[in-house]
């Protein structure tokens, strides 16, 4: 019974250590503003891959508005990044770790 329970942890961590090079491959983008104004790209690992700033936005904001609106959008980059990484690991470790609430 023992020996079961290792295993299945082992190959616990083995899914984990897969699943956090996937993660790094899923990305979600979020896009902020009328006209595209602000685009964020993050990782299912919530790692900023990117930011892009329209020009006709850069250039009608000022110092503040600008760094508030892009707060906001990577923040919410990084939430949508975290809820699809956490669907992700939950599929891949769902048979391997069935009754562990909360260990992902």
């Amino acid at each position: 019974m023992l020996g079961d329970m290792f295993s299945k942890l082992q190959e616990a961590r083995q899914k984990i250590e897969e699943s956090k090079k996937e993660l790094n491959n899923t990305t979600v983008e979020v896009i902020i503003g009328e006209n595209e104004d602000i685009k964020i790209v993050a990782t299912g690992n919530k790692s900023i891959k990117s930011i892009e700033i329209s020009d006709a936005f850069y250039e009608k904001t000022d110092k503040n508005e600008l760094e508030e609106v892009v707060l906001t959008a990577v923040n919410k980059a990084l939430d949508e990044a975290a809820a699809k990484g956490e669907i992700i690991m939950k599929e891949i470790t769902k048979d391997v770790l069935p009754n562990f609430p909360g260990l992902v």
